[in-house]
């Protein structure tokens, strides 16, 4: 599968890496490859949530925010500040021992905590695809990382090199399909004036359907098992718009979605004009 090959050169070019992983962190990467999922419904083992254009909120155990159901969506984007990010009160951690995100250090266990803000296309009506980028920001033992992605699922996330975020910092997050199996995915720290792109050409592992557009706070996951989620305090997504044909939407009619794990609700999600906001309660 190409994700060897990918995942080989990838690691090599995280030695170069603006926003640098620790050691562990890297050799988690390497062991146990963080990807993202569809949304499953809370307290289930990875049943897929299927939404409807509904009023009332819906709860899943991994994606809270903004979904908009549709045909032909091309285009999604939005812009939000990283975030401070802390410990957060979930129990899940994947426990990959000495590598994994949940490990044992001086004979005690420490956990590091996560979350990815991003925007997608597809992934919950369509199933077979996600076009997206995004940035996972972590916690652990008082230290705090940021690192910029992209996917197009169900192949793995892959880190984007020479950039790098800081808490504050205003970032930009777009992706944009040209076809099924083709398309981009950019993400801009407006901040410090830098950006980056990667260009999917074709040979994807699933097709896009473009009946989804995304703004997506998630508890991801690496290996087989959620990370440990991080309170990352608020992400609001500002000047969302995703593109259908020559129109262009904001994420006012979206159906709502927020994390709940172990029967607790985690966060609250609301939608005002352009603007979606996930905060962690």
């Amino acid at each position: 599968m190409k994700f060897s090959t990918l995942l080989t050169g990838s690691l090599f070019a995280t030695a170069a890496l603006a926003a640098p992983l620790t050691e562990k962190r890297r050799a988690a990467r390497a062991a146990k490859a963080r990807h993202s999922n569809p949304p499953y419904k809370a307290g289930t083992d990875k049943e897929i949530l299927k939404l409807t254009n509904t009023t009332n909120v819906e709860y899943s155990s991994n994606w809270a925010g903004a979904v908009l159901i549709g045909t032909g969506y091309t285009k999604v984007t939005g812009e939000f500040t990283v975030p401070s990010v802390s410990a957060g009160s979930s129990s899940s951690s994947s426990g990959y021992g000495d590598y994994g995100y949940g490990y044992y250090k001086n004979k005690r266990q420490s956990t590091e905590y996560c979350a990815s803000a991003w925007v997608g296309i597809d992934g919950d009506t369509c199933e077979t695809a996600i076009l997206q980028t995004g940035l996972d920001f972590c916690y652990e033992d008082g230290e705090i990382s940021y690192d910029a992605w992209y996917e197009w699922y169900p192949d793995y996330a892959y880190d984007f090199d020479s950039i790098s975020f800081s808490e504050g910092d205003s970032v930009k997050v777009t992706v944009e399909a040209s076809s099924d199996s083709t398309g981009t995915a950019t993400i801009e720290n407006l901040t410090t004036g830098s950006s980056v792109t990667h260009s999917f050409t074709g040979g994807t592992e699933g097709d896009l359907c473009e009946y989804n557009a995304e703004w997506i706070v998630e508890d991801f996951e690496s290996g087989d098992s959620l990370v440990a989620f991080a309170d990352f305090g608020t992400v609001t997504f500002t000047n969302a718009e995703a593109t259908s044909g020559d129109s262009t939407v904001g994420p006012s009619d979206a159906t709502i979605m927020d994390i709940e794990q172990d029967s607790t609700v985690l966060t609250s999600t609301s939608v005002d004009g352009d603007s979606v906001t996930i905060t962690y309660v």
